[in-house]
């Protein structure tokens, strides 16, 4: 399917690829089209949807268009993107038990006009992000609000080894093909 969006789209392919299976609970990391790593992830606990406030993860084919968090240490709460100051562990018990956004974010912006870009399905102002969370215990099994999260290390190590415009495709429903 991300070979048949790219063909599709106009779109040349990016040297590093992020492919996320929300069946698996899944997001792999590929160079040149040879997997580096699968990490485990956690995608919307809603169905997935394009739709904004519907709280599902948008499908298709988005580019992490920003990278936040470079330098902050692992665990750093943010809020509208930038850090708080405080890690997830320094947080109240009421902020904890709040699925928050940790250590670093990977924003998307879809690249399908009509399916996760512009109008109400526009990934970007949904603010939808690849992040860390305070709840790694919860990984492999959806639990997000929209976003696909990581163990804040999977994040930090994810942000330093891609560059922005590197692809994520998301499937839809079924495991991805390439």
């Amino acid at each position: 399917m991300y070979k048949e969006r790219l063909s599709f789209l106009g779109c040349q392919a990016s040297e590093h690829l992020l492919l996320a299976d929300i069946d698996q609970q899944q997001l792999e990391h590929l160079f040149q089209g040879r997997s580096l790593k699968v990490y485990k992830m956690s995608s919307s606990k809603q169905p997935p949807s394009c739709v904004e406030n519907s709280l599902g993860t948008p499908w298709g084919l988005h580019e992490v268009c920003q990278k936040i968090g470079e330098g902050q240490p692992s665990g750093m709460v943010f809020e509208g993107r930038v850090p708080i100051g405080a890690i997830a562990s320094e947080c109240s018990d009421e902020k904890q038990k709040k699925n928050l956004i940790t250590s670093r974010i990977l924003r998307l912006a879809g690249l399908e006009k009509g399916v996760n870009q512009g109008g109400v399905v526009d990934t970007f102002d949904r603010y939808v992000y690849i992040h860390g969370t305070n709840h790694e215990q919860n990984l492999g099994t959806p639990s997000s609000s929209g976003c696909l999260q990581l163990s804040n290390a999977c994040v930090i190590e994810l942000f330093n080894l891609i560059p922005e415009n590197t692809h994520l495709y998301i499937n839809e429903k079924t495991s991805i093909r390439l």
